[in-house]
């Protein structure tokens, strides 16, 4: 369960260092070559990892042309990884989404485009709340174009602010389906104080400062 835990507390409690990354196998994870999801029935999936899995699925789902968004894990070394296991930081895996969505409606340059919009850019392994490697930022590509698109922002983001932006650049290898009771957490627990007091401000937050054209008229 996410729990909000005082900042002095986080700050006595959690490292900043992202152990999960300097073992080989992950350094293999890193430098693989990815793997390219064929599109189905006219839709495309794309893959982010962005603190929480709750408050991205919402944000995703709250765009045009996203069809469903899918909470899950990805970006490590290990198999069958499961929520206990990721949250040691052992895994590799972050908390990640897939997002199924129609690209004659929204472009994959745009998904990249909601994913900087919707979280503290430069806040290294966590957002908001919750730290550790499990929880850091990660854009995956499927092919090179992807990987230019996402770069390309990536660096104008980091002239126009002056900062190093923390989101890692992976190829995309595997995306392992979350237990069945992350999904839809936000919508079906609406009164849970993590989604009231984190991800419903976050939602509302990336909502009040993006395109209103670009937004469903009713979402989360």
């Amino acid at each position: 369960m996410k729990r909000i835990i005082p900042l002095l507390a986080l700050a006595l409690t959690f490292s900043c260092q992202n152990t999960a990354q300097v073992n080989k196998k992950q350094l293999d994870v890193i430098n693989a070559e990815p793997i390219e999801v064929p599109i189905k029935k006219g839709k495309a999936r794309a893959y982010f990892a962005s603190g929480c899995f709750w408050c991205v699925e919402a944000i995703y789902e709250s765009v045009k042309g996203v069809e469903e968004s899918i909470s899950g894990y990805a970006g490590g070394h290990t198999k069958n990884p499961t929520y206990a296991s990721s949250n040691t930081g052992s895994t590799g895996h972050a908390e990640a989404v897939e997002i199924i969505y129609d690209p004659k409606v929204v472009s994959f340059e745009t998904l990249v485009d909601v994913y900087f919009a919707s979280q503290n850019i430069t806040q290294l392994n966590g957002q908001g709340p919750d730290h550790g490697s499990q929880y850091r930022s990660i854009i995956f590509y499927q092919n090179e174009a992807q990987k230019q698109v996402i770069l390309k922002k990536k660096a104008a983001l980091a002239k126009k602010l002056n900062a190093k932006i923390a989101a890692e650049v992976y190829p995309f290898q595997k995306f392992w389906v979350g237990e069945d009771y992350h999904q839809n957490y936000e919508r079906l627990h609406p009164n849970h104080p993590y989604i009231k007091n984190v991800s419903i401000p976050r939602l509302n937050r990336f909502k009040a400062n993006y395109p209103k054209e670009l937004l469903k008229s009713k979402s989360h």
